[in-house]
């Protein structure tokens, strides 16, 4: 987190010069004060990432010597076999194109989408995957 950190203060710093060299160019004040607003988010954050890395434990990006695979961990769940998407998406779909063509196609989506979400939610309490 220190590395974080110091590269948006880093950051918030070019911005805040870049803010300066704009406003004094351009004379623009809806641009510098995006910037400077730029600058006050930017420093916000590497104050945060700054201050709490002060309070945790070292990560893996904050030694120079560590490989990729140290910080590596369990990146989550994800079923490889559902079939859930693909009903939504198309129940997405022609919700949408509803807009375009006519209210009267969302009697056809609404139930695609209502199967593929109650599929997609249930998937693992019933079923060969109720166990995992």
């Amino acid at each position: 987190m220190k590395i974080q950190g110091k590269m948006f203060i880093w950051l918030s710093f070019f911005i805040l010069a870049m803010a300066i060299v704009y406003g004094l160019w351009s004379k623009e004040p809806a641009g510098t004060t995006a910037l400077f607003l730029a600058f006050g988010l930017a420093i916000m954050i590497g104050y945060y990432l700054a201050f709490t890395a002060r309070r945790v434990d070292a990560m893996a990006q904050d030694d120079k010597e560590a490989d990729v695979a140290d910080e590596a961990g369990e990146v989550g769940f994800f079923s490889p076999h559902s079939w859930q998407p693909l009903s939504l998406a198309i129940g997405g779909a022609f919700a949408f194109l509803a807009v375009a063509l006519g209210w009267w196609l969302l009697y056809f989506s609404l139930p695609l989408v209502l199967i593929g979400l109650w599929g997609w939610v249930f998937e693992y309490y019933r079923g060969e995957n109720q166990n995992q």
